[in-house]
């Protein structure tokens, strides 16, 4: 991406059919009076065959409570005039924000935070799946390639210095992604989103990313607060996105197809969701399935899913059985079989770097 001017004008009715972008500008220059941001372009339009999805980011630095970089996309709203049907919505109806800790004597914002929210719009873009307030990702990796950080997850949530806005395009909403360690996440994924990272905001105002933190989960008052919400409240989190989903019919039994990589997160969070009488869908780029608490044990289609219910004895069953390596296991006492395929990782440019199962 290259640097490049950009004019933060306040106004939003202007004629130069750029409203979604006059919007987002006039809500920045709000926050940084007077800043002139650091724009990063995209060189090739997505439209024209570029990689980046992106128009562009914009990057302001802020120094309360701690000084650090706000970085700002510019794309998955409706930046120009509008196109779509949804008069109601820019776009996906969200931008993404990132903010990271300054290291001393940092001049000039870092390159791979520009890519990592490159990296999620191709997800977004390619996918149509949206990001929304409390979901999280495993990057698999650090959230910053070739560092030693402890920071290797991500989550969304309402950016708190940019409230969500109407725009002449459609209402519009500023998601910040926070970078989390291992130990972060399952507590968020064994309570929620929102109640763990409120939690730790005395310790992480603004949920500044700092590559050089350890967990804050050093605190036996903090994980005591967390276990107590998530044995209260359950699990929040609803679906759980993957990279392989398939099933398949063989006689009366269904066969689910999910990868090893995948199969923690699925063990762990079943038993949070369905004791608590909520449902968990998994969702890949082609298919949906949902597991449902009920009073039978039953697989059938759902519209364009499938829908598993579970009885109390049926999770148990299915907790007892399956394994995160490859192989099939069979769940007793139902019509189930999870098959566990090898989960491939892979780099920004889609080459496999490591096997999981």
């Amino acid at each position: 991406m290259d640097e490049q001017h950009i004019d933060n004008s306040l106004g939003t009715g202007n004629d130069d059919g750029t409203p979604g972008w006059d919007a987002i500008n006039a809500a920045l220059a709000a926050l940084y009076p007077g800043q002139e941001p650091r724009h990063y372009g995209t060189a090739l339009p997505y439209t024209l065959g570029g990689r980046d999805p992106l128009d562009g980011i914009s990057v302001y630095r802020a120094e309360l409570p701690r000084p650090h970089w706000h970085y700002v996309t510019y794309g998955f709203s409706e930046l120009y005039d509008k196109q779509s049907d949804d008069a109601d919505s820019s776009g996906f109806g969200f931008e993404l924000t990132f903010r990271l800790a300054i290291d001393s004597g940092d001049d000039t914002p870092p390159a791979w935070p520009m890519n990592l929210l490159q990296n999620l719009a191709r997800y977004v873009f390619g996918s149509g799946n949206v990001f929304e307030a409390g979901h999280h990702m495993n990057a698999n990796g650090p959230i910053a390639l070739d560092t030693d950080t402890c920071l290797r997850h991500l989550a969304f949530m309402p950016d708190p210095q940019l409230p969500a806005r109407a725009t002449p395009n459609g209402e519009l909403a500023f998601l910040q992604v926070i970078g989390l360690s291992d130990d972060e996440m399952a507590a968020i994924k064994r309570w929620s989103t929102d109640g763990v990272l409120q939690a730790l905001a005395p310790r992480m105002p603004l949920w500044i990313t700092d590559l050089h933190r350890a967990s804050l989960l050093d605190d036996p008052a903090l994980v005591r607060q967390l276990q107590e919400g998530s044995e209260r409240e359950g699990s929040s989190t609803a679906v759980l996105f993957v990279e392989t989903l398939a099933w398949r019919e063989e006689g009366k039994q269904v066969v689910l197809v999910l990868g090893a990589g995948q199969v923690p997160n699925v063990l762990e969070l079943l038993p949070l969701r369905l004791r608590h009488g909520n449902p968990l869908t998994i969702v890949s780029r082609e298919h949906e399935w949902v597991f449902a608490p009920g009073d039978r044990d039953a697989v059938a289609k759902d519209g364009e899913g499938v829908r598993c219910t579970l009885t109390a004895q049926g999770l148990d069953a299915l907790e007892q059985q399956v394994q995160p390596g490859r192989g099939r296991y069979s769940v007793p006492g139902t019509a189930l079989v999870v098959e566990v395929v090898p989960t491939a990782l892979r780099d920004a440019q889609g080459n496999v770097v490591r096997e999981i199962g």
